[in-house]
């Protein structure tokens, strides 16, 4: 049986009181979904175990408040993160709006070595309700205009595209944590050799 390197990635879920990311958390996890709404106090989360590129994953997946009153207290689970999804319900355009706010204000505290290419997606929640508000394609050009930021219809009480957001979510962080990893090893190359083997200086005839 193959050995597995394990890694830890936290998944911060961002998102407008309401946009169901308790929900969405619950049914990638546990398989189950409630119709009884109760409001995040804080931020709370839960962990889940996948396979990705050979790598045994766990997810520490990060369910925070959307209440106004709680922003303070939620920006300081922010750091640390790995990657971020922000949610929004296609039946309410101010939760839609909201997304600019969030992502911004995410940046600011979670302070990611390289904030240019952070790995965020954006989940378009609650497309089983009928009174649609939000179309796909606003949201899609909102996403290409933050650098492409991949871009997911779900749905939380249907079980709707959240494994593959999730999963979306894990092989984008592996790839930039690979990036990070790669990018830090070459600085310390490069440290090194200016220690141990200075460049000798023109016309030098070492």
């Amino acid at each position: 049986m193959a050995s597995h390197k394990q890694i830890l990635l936290k998944v911060i879920l961002l998102g407008s009181s309401g946009v169901g990311k308790t929900s969405l958390m619950n049914q990638y996890v546990n398989k189950m979904f409630s119709s009884q709404y109760k409001a995040t106090i804080g931020a709370d989360f839960l962990t889940k175990e996948i396979i990705v590129d050979d790598h045994l994953v766990t997810l520490q997946i990060w369910d925070t408040a959307g209440q106004e009153r709680f922003s303070s207290l939620v920006a300081g689970f922010y750091r640390g993160a790995d990657s971020c999804i922000l949610v929004f319900d296609v039946t309410q355009p101010e939760s839609f709006k909201k997304l600019d706010s969030l992502r911004d204000e995410f940046l600011i505290e979670a302070s990611p070595r390289d904030p240019e290419n952070f790995p965020f997606i954006v989940l378009g929640n609650k497309i089983d309700l009928e009174n649609r508000q939000v179309k796909a394609t606003r949201a899609q050009a909102w996403c290409q205009s933050k650098k492409n930021i991949l871009y997911f219809e779900t749905s939380a009480k249907e079980d709707i595209n959240i494994h593959q957001a999730f999963q979306t979510i894990a092989c984008n962080a592996l790839k930039q944590e690979a990036k990070v990893e790669i990018s830090s090893d070459i600085s310390e190359t490069i440290t090194l050799r200016d220690r141990q083997e200075p460049t000798p200086s023109r016309g030098c005839n070492c």
